[in-house]
């Protein structure tokens, strides 16, 4: 005969796990941003080409995702563009423009916000884009204000098209690979834009290479745009993953104590969480690819640094793809 003590564990065991899901937490040190949109990974078909958005939003290890990319500010018919890789093939164009409607990506944007508490933002940028920015600090300003109007909360008689519909983002991340102009403005626009809305919490964030000062984000980050926080890019560079010394309590070009001391001593806000940047697999970038073996080490290194946010990675279908590596990484921020 089973003793009742014998049996209350038993049914504490075989009770169904409740998920815990949170999006970006400004005071937390265990966030993990993912990004979505490219299918790095590179499937064309099968469970490893990259799924619809609300996929990824139902890990409750992802707790921000930044859709990438919108590619352009000002194109055909004076409207922006965006690429999503294959998750494009359920959008249509909007008539006159290069701007695709994504009614499934609508639909995704708000079941990751409503059911999931997933943080949803849009990378402005990425390896493609080509505008140089923007040729005055109005032109810029009036680029953000329709930027707002397109993807941020429906406006009361506004015309704006709107590929996401009544959804809109939580903020916007700067993926600059090269020099652009006017960007503070254009950034600071955003903001103050943001600010004025006091319904929900906004983000703005930037995704600098680890070389610092960053070349193509320094005009935002030289203490001139408020930002939420940066998703430092650790790999294709020297001061990649593959430069941290382990066992070493100073490091030579693993430079995470640089960006730590910016985000204290120049950034406009102190409060700014510096993210460790890592390809989600070995083929997501040319260098600084890490297994979790390697990298609960540099993450415990990471996690002394007070500004540390958590970790970045470029991107969900490399995630998804690395078999246990989201698991791990999120392991390695809360153990």
């Amino acid at each position: 005969m089973y003793s009742l003590n014998a049996i209350v564990p038993l049914a504490i065991l075989l009770a169904p796990v409740k998920h815990v899901y949170a999006g970006f937490s400004p005071s937390s040190a265990s966030n993990v941003a993912v990004y979505w949109g490219q299918n790095s990974y590179g499937q064309s078909s099968g469970g490893l080409e990259q799924q619809e958005l609300s996929y990824y939003c139902a890990m409750p290890e992802i707790d921000v995702i930044q859709l990438a990319f919108l590619t352009v500010v000002d194109g055909t018919g004076g409207q922006p563009e965006i690429n999503f890789a294959n998750a494009g093939n359920n959008c249509s164009t909007f008539e006159g423009t290069a701007l695709l409607d994504c009614p499934q990506i609508a639909a995704d944007i708000a079941t990751c916000q409503q059911t999931y508490g997933t943080t949803i933002l849009l990378s402005i940028g990425g390896s493609t884009y080509t505008e140089g920015g923007f040729s005055s600090s109005d032109d810029a300003v009036t680029a953000a204000n329709n930027i707002w109007a397109i993807f941020g909360p429906e406006q009361s008689g506004s015309s704006a098209l709107r590929p996401f519909g009544s959804s809109f983002v939580d903020g916007f991340d700067f993926d600059f690979e090269t020099t652009v102009s006017n960007t503070a403005p254009f950034a600071n626009q955003l903001r103050s834009l943001m600010d004025a809305d006091t319904s929900q919490s906004w983000y703005l964030t930037a995704a600098p290479q680890c070389p610092y000062p960053d070349v193509a984000d320094n005009p935002m980050l030289n203490g001139t745009v408020s930002m939420d926080a940066v998703f430092v890019q650790f790999y294709n560079n020297y001061c990649g993953l593959q430069s941290y010394t382990a066992g070493s309590s100073t490091q030579n070009n693993f430079n995470f104590d640089t960006w730590d001391n910016w985000a204290k001593t120049v950034s406009l806000n102190p409060a700014v969480k510096v993210f460790l940047g890592v390809p989600a697999g070995s083929s997501a970038a040319g260098s600084g690819y890490e297994p979790p073996s390697t990298l609960t080490p540099i993450i415990d290194y990471c996690q002394q640094f007070s500004s540390f946010g958590g970790v970045m990675m470029w991107d969900a279908s490399q995630a998804v793809a690395n078999s246990g590596f989201l698991d791990a990484v999120k392991s390695a921020l809360t153990g």
